[in-house]
């Protein structure tokens, strides 16, 4: 993968992979039903740190650029609806910021995120010992 050249009227301006990467995982995670980009847990099934770039893959073809992102959707979200949704705020974003033509946005749903349900405090029985009374 190469940087990005453009010329500029003052000479020419790189962007690296790794900032169109930071945009379109930004735009991607922007989206409603979005949960993370890429699978980014932690062994307990916590969400690490997230690393915007993570799960995105760019490819430059000519004067135009193509963007493989991985995602995980929250659970009662429309995969459809919410895939269709990143790959046009990915769109805008890189075409906004960068001035780019964006060939295609593909995504790849790779899991579905569960909010954990709220932990319940067991009821727990005391006993209630009488009392001598004399």
């Amino acid at each position: 993968m190469h940087d990005v050249s453009v010329n500029a009227q003052n000479g020419q301006i790189q962007i690296a992979n790794e900032v169109l990467a930071v945009v379109s995982g930004t735009a991607a995670l922007e989206v409603e039903g979005v949960a993370t980009s890429h699978s980014v847990s932690d062994a307990s099934g916590r969400f690490a740190k997230r690393n915007f770039s993570r799960g995105v893959k760019i490819a430059m073809r000519e004067d135009s650029v193509s963007v493989d992102i991985a995602i995980i959707v929250k659970f009662g979200h429309q995969i459809h609806i919410v895939s269709e949704e990143v790959q046009k705020r990915v769109k805008s974003a890189l075409e906004t910021m960068v001035g780019m033509t964006v060939k295609e946005v593909n995504v790849n749903v790779v899991g579905i995120h569960f909010d954990k349900p709220p932990k319940v405090k067991a009821k727990v029985k005391s006993k209630v010992m009488p009392t001598k009374r004399g």
